[in-house]
């Protein structure tokens, strides 16, 4: 119980190089793209290409393609080769309405018989020394819960190993996950299965492999603000214990933050896309209001800094 792996989960506009890498000095174990289009893949647009990239030091890595079109995928898998990931994971399980639009992401739940035929095409375009996941919900919605026969179809399919994230599409991020459907597929399939929702403290990620046996969690949301929970999570899973955040620690984790996105980005941009991501460090603690309406109004990067500063300190 104490190595199980601890992923990153892909998230769109947020699990950029700079928090991932943020996360890696935390010490979580595998990291995700944010969700890449295929179409978009093979079509070697510029913007696609910044979302593949990744640095030696984010290994083991995976890119997250989504598409509906078994041969596209294919092919951006194979597109996808010379950038050496280290395992390619297909996304069944967005919500988001522009994605399902297309076929794609959760919708293909609705179309198990299509999902499989993505998963043997892409399979077959990749070497075997590349494993392939795939990521999907519990279901469509609660009338529709095909978790089970969806994951074992995976399975047969070909997919070395598969993330449930326990909540239906319709909920998108509502409500809470239920992890029983994790135990269930678990004891049913024979290749691993990452645990994926609501897991927001070591004492949660605990709970969850107590509960399902799941072989890795994956957390997404609860690291935003947050990517000390990767070391907390080990510490606690390990020694029944973890070392408590401190204010000094928060501020140079964010600050480090900003650091890193200044290595990949333009400032104009780090002080946009930052805000979302630094006015999670300060939720549910106090002064929290006033911290986001300075962040949010802020135009350098200079400006972030000695708010945060001014922020923690005072």
């Amino acid at each position: 119980m104490t190595n199980i792996p601890l992923y990153l989960a892909p998230l769109a506009g947020y699990s950029d190089q700079a928090f991932r890498r943020l996360c890696k000095d935390w010490k979580v174990d595998y990291l995700v793209s944010e969700m890449v289009s295929a179409d978009g893949l093979i079509r070697d647009q510029d913007k696609t290409l910044t979302y593949v990239t990744f640095s030696e030091e984010e290994r083991p890595y995976s890119v997250q393609i989504f598409g509906s079109d078994p041969l596209v995928m294919a092919k951006a898998a194979a597109a996808l080769l010379p950038f050496r990931p280290d395992f390619i994971d297909i996304n069944m399980g967005c919500p988001v309405r522009k994605v399902v639009k297309r076929g794609a992401g959760s919708a293909l739940m609705k179309d198990p018989a299509l999902a499989a035929k993505i998963v043997r095409q892409v399979k077959s375009a990749i070497p075997d020394s590349v494993p392939l996941s795939v990521k999907f919900r519990s279901g469509w919605d609660l009338n529709s819960l095909n978790y089970l026969d969806f994951g074992l179809r995976m399975q047969d399919a070909g997919a070395d190993l598969l993330c449930l994230h326990a909540r239906t599409s319709s909920q998108v991020f509502s409500g809470l996950s239920n992890w029983e459907h994790i135990q269930i597929l678990k004891q049913a399939l024979s290749i691993p299965l990452i645990g994926n929702g609501d897991i927001d403290s070591p004492e949660t990620a605990a709970k969850m492999l107590k509960d399902t046996s799941c072989d890795a969690i994956m957390i997404g949301r609860g690291a935003l603000g947050r990517p000390w929970l990767f070391t907390q999570i080990k510490q606690f899973l390990k020694e029944g214990y973890y070392q408590p955040i401190t204010k000094d620690q928060i501020l140079s984790t964010a600050l480090t933050h900003l650091d890193y996105a200044l290595l990949y980005k333009e400032e104009y941009v780090v002080v946009r896309e930052m805000r979302s991501q630094l006015c999670h460090y300060a939720k549910g603690m106090p002064g929290s209001k006033e911290l986001r309406e300075k962040i949010n109004h802020s135009s350098s990067v200079d400006e972030l800094r000695q708010h945060l500063r001014h922020w923690l300190l005072h």
